[in-house]
């Protein structure tokens, strides 16, 4: 699965200088040999993959986010990638689990790549994630995970909380913006 994962991120066109550098460090990290799946909850090893998932509305131009309950942000859908698990898997799996729904990919390959140390409720350990775009109905219902999220909601892009959000959300709304 390492070579996979690596092959899937080597497909990545970076947006920025900062998304190239994240790639060229996560490349170096799966080539190292270092464990790259979280093996215990919530920083063991305290760099591991996830992957991220954001609902897109292309008719209304909307992005899902969901009010994470132990980052404190308002974040992406999505979770940890589990042992041998394809990123792209563990998207299905968390849409399941998390919005109650099958995952509908807009594209089958990630959008983006961060690596981001934590905060909130869990803070201090590095997240790899890669970013997909599902498509999503702003007017459909959606049974979330109350447990994980506080709340859920369809931003436009003048309403995102940049503030209050992954510190790479911006990059990757441009990132978006310019694939559509």
């Amino acid at each position: 699965m390492r070579n996979v994962i690596e092959e899937v991120i080597i497909t990545l066109t970076p947006f920025d200088n900062i998304e190239s550098q994240h790639i060229q460090e996560t490349l170096a990290w799966i080539s190292s040999g270092a464990q790259i799946f979280r093996l215990k909850k919530p920083d063991i090893p305290p760099k591991h993959l996830v992957s991220y998932f954001i609902l897109f509305d292309e008719n209304t131009q909307k992005i899902l986010l969901v009010d994470h309950k132990k980052s404190q942000l308002w974040l992406p859908a999505g979770g940890h990638v589990e042992p041998g698990e394809h990123p792209r898997d563990t998207v299905s799996r968390e849409c399941l689990e998390e919005l109650g729904i099958p995952a509908d990919f807009w594209c089958a390959s990630p959008l983006f790549l961060t690596s981001t140390m934590t905060v909130g409720l869990t803070a201090g350990h590095t997240d790899v994630s890669l970013w997909y775009v599902l498509k999503g109905d702003k007017d459909a219902p959606y049974a979330f995970d109350r447990g994980e999220f506080n709340a859920i909601r369809w931003f436009g892009w003048d309403e995102i909380p940049f503030k209050k959000s992954d510190p790479h959300m911006e990059r990757f709304i441009q990132k978006l913006k310019e694939s559509l």
